[in-house]
Order: C-alpha cells, then sequence, then structure tokens
C-alpha cells in the first residue's frame, strides 16, 4: 500500500484530509485540534497524521508548495488510499482591494498560469473548480462563527517571485488572490470524482502591502482550520476507534 512519498498502510488515513502545504502546520493542527493522534506518513518530514475531531475520523498532511507537489500527494491520496474529501488550508495574497488581509477565501474556482491540465489532452482550456457540497458547508460554518470571507477564483500560479505584475491582469478578471496550489487539487478530484475545496487565510495584501503580524496570523489560521475541520467531518463517515499515541 505504501508509496515512495507516502509510507501509511491501507486503512490509516480517513476518507477526509486537510491539506495544508507546510507539513508543520500539518503537525500544528493534529496537536491542537484532534484527539487520539497517530503520525501515519514521516517521508521526506512530509507528516500526515490522522486523529478524531468531534467524534469522527479525520486526517491531516502536508503538502508541500506548487501545483507538481500537491498534484503528487492529492494523487496518492485518491486513487492508492481512497481518501474522498480533499480540503487544501493556507495562505494567499489578496490582489483586490476589496479583500482585506486576515479575511477567509473559499476558492470556488482556480485559474492557473501553468500547464498541470495538458495531461488530460483537452480540446481547450479547463477551468478547475471546486465541489458544491464543500463550498457551501465550509460557508456556513464560517458564517456561523461570524468569521468574514468571500467567494470566489483564484490564481494558482507556478511563480512566487515574477518579473512583471501579472497579478494586474488577473484582478481585472475578478480573480480574489493568488496562491499555488488549488488547480491541481481540483483536476485530480474531478477527474477521479471526488470532493475537493481550498480554504484560504489572506496573510497579505499585493495591492496594498498590507500584512498580518505573527499574532494575527495565529488568530486567523486558527480560524481557517476551525472552519476547514466542521467541514471534512461533515462528510466523513468514519467514527472514532480505538486510541493511537499521540503525536510528537
Amino acid at each position: 500500500m505504501a508509496t515512495p512519498h507516502n509510507q501509511a498502510e491501507k486503512g490509516q488515513i480517513a476518507e477526509s484530509i486537510l491539506l495544508p502545504g507546510d507539513p508543520l502546520r500539518a503537525k500544528f493542527i493534529a496537536e491542537n485540534f484532534l484527539e487520539n493522534v497517530v503520525m501515519f506518513n514521516s517521508v521526506r518530514n512530509m507528516f500526515g497524521f490522522t486523529g478524531t475531531y468531534g467524534g469522527k475520523q479525520v486526517s491531516v498532511m502536508g503538502t508541500g508548495m506548487g501545483c507538481a507537489s500537491i498534484g503528487i500527494y492529492s494523487y496518492e491520496l485518491i486513487h492508492v488510499y481512497g481518501v474522498k474529501n480533499l480540503i487544501r488550508v493556507g495562505s494567499c495574497g489578496s490582489i483586490q482591494e476589496s479583500l482585506p488581509v486576515g479575511n477567509l477565501v473559499m476558492a470556488m474556482a482556480a485559474s492557473t498560469d501553468g500547464n498541470f491540465a495538458h495531461q488530460y489532452q483537452l480540446p481547450g482550456i479547463y477551468s478547475a473548480t471546486a465541489s458544491y457540497e464543500l463550498l457551501e458547508k465550509a460557508v456556513q460554518s464560517a458564517k456561523s462563527h461570524g468569521y468574514p470571507c468571500q467567494v470566489g477564483n483564484v490564481l494558482s500560479s507556478d511563480l512566487f517571485y515574477t518579473e512583471t505584475p501579472e497579478w494586474k491582469e488577473w484582478a481585472k478578471m475578478g480573480l480574489l488572490s493568488v496562491e499555488m496550489e488549488s488547480y491541481a487539487l481540483y483536476c485530480n478530484a474531478n477527474r477521479a470524482k471526488v470532493r475537493a475545496l481550498g480554504i484560504f487565510t489572506v496573510s497579505d495584501s499585493i495591492v496594498t502591502g498590507e500584512g498580518l503580524s505573527a499574532e494575527e496570523r495565529q488568530t486567523g489560521f486558527t480560524n481557517m482550520m476551525q472552519v476547514a475541520l466542521e467541514t471534512a467531518v461533515a462528510f466523513s463517515c468514519s467514527e472514532a476507534g480505538s486510541k493511537g499515541r499521540q503525536a510528537e
């Protein structure tokens, strides 16, 4: 059952999973939100954990940065481990003046400046979209807690450092923010007919130059994690099992 990137055995990964880019953020979520935590992966230090939240099993695993990296991990989670609900949790940069730092963004769709979808040999440009079911639940969760959020299109860019301000052209098309992974995640999920969603905290504004302080990042990211977990377990059929060892 193990792959070159994941040492988990069959049954160790829940059907609903949170996917932060940073493996240390996966560890933080496991230690601060989950109970009965078991580590299922440490290959390449891409930590993965399964535990319980609200009495239901949920997993969390790092994916690294960029479409290429999340493309590998999400493909294996879907096709090797049977994951059905994949929720990316991360930061993004706002490209709209009306979207302030600290807000949550729900990625209804993802555009890209990359070429991940070329593998499908489609006769046109593919629009990568989120699961409406996950999106609806995430919005409901955010609203119930009073967390400000916006829903819309995001840019999954292959470029972190750029020579030209291409974000301005994407902003003209109404895109909300820039991140680096959702397009590949949505492609993999849609191809396999499973659910996926990207939920983000706006950590900085490319428009205004504003950014969250360390304390504000902690609070904002915690809100995002809570919304993502509530969304994940709403679609999980796995109840809490026997207790495992705690994450170290």
